[in-house]
């Protein structure tokens, strides 16, 4: 279960630890995927917390894995304008850092094709190399397209329409290309572009597809219009037509293993 929001005036640390515990005393088997690295970062400074202290509470309580969003693009340059509001490169890195220390693995992204250039592409894949190779925590690295229909920073004149088609296929190619040795999972983006469109990615550099959601409002509040689910048979039929194996994996890529329903 991917749980994530934003940063209510009201919440504080012990607002995430309640929500952890609360999954798992419903279902003590979920693996809990939850809090972007800016949620982490304000629930320790409300707490007064390091963030390996933090983490480790959250470990403790039930969580097991982080999503790697507030990422946008890891440049200082380009955070100033899209969202100066949010934690800085050196915390988003800090976060991750210290919940793979704790021994807690994430995902990575990068949303690009609003106001960056390819140098900025290179800084932020730069930035999740080292990291990875400082701490091996990362599952996956997943390029997210920027939908830009309703986007307050589009609707203003100040980002472009999204990404080219070339430029989409050029990164997931070159994430796979800079990254294959140290990130073996590019995960494409069926809510940003489409099943057409993940199918493209998954012969361009990608190998891997998210599941359904539930609830998710930022892509439809931006204009996106693939909907929340695409499911298994859907999936499965995706991969035949490009001629792909098919393999269901766990949060942390292990094989699946059926859980037995509950008595």
């Amino acid at each position: 279960m991917c749980l994530q929001g934003g940063i209510h005036p009201s919440y504080d640390g012990h607002t995430y630890l309640d929500i952890v515990r609360t999954v798992k005393a419903a279902e003590p088997r979920m693996h809990v995927h939850a809090f972007s690295p800016l949620e982490i970062y304000n629930g320790a400074r409300t707490l007064g917390l390091s963030l390996e202290d933090y983490l480790g509470t959250l470990r403790d309580a039930g969580l097991a894995s982080l999503p790697g969003t507030a990422a946008e693009i890891l440049s200082g340059e380009i955070r100033a304008i899209i969202c100066a509001d949010k934690v800085t490169v050196e915390q988003w890195l800090a976060v991750m850092r210290a919940a793979h220390g704790v021994g807690l693995r994430s995902t990575a992204t990068i949303m690009f094709g609003h106001v960056e250039h390819y140098g900025h592409w290179a800084e932020h894949l730069d930035h999740i190399r080292a990291l990875q190779r400082e701490t091996g925590g990362f599952t996956e690295f997943v390029p997210l397209p920027f939908v830009h229909m309703e986007a307050p920073m589009w609707r203003k004149g100040k980002a472009r329409s999204g990404p080219s088609w070339r430029e989409a296929v050029l990164m997931h190619a070159v994430s796979r290309i800079v990254l294959d040795a140290d990130i073996r999972n590019i995960q494409t983006s069926w809510v940003k572009l489409g099943p057409d469109g993940a199918a493209a990615m998954l012969q361009a550099g990608a190998n891997d597809l998210g599941g359904t959601l539930m609830d998710e409002s930022i892509t439809r509040a931006a204009g996106g219009v693939n909907g929340q689910h695409f499911g298994v048979d859907a999936i499965g039929e995706l991969a035949a037509r490009i001629g792909r194996p098919l393999a269901e994996r766990d949060t942390l890529y292990r094989p699946v293993t059926r859980m037995p329903e509950p008595a």
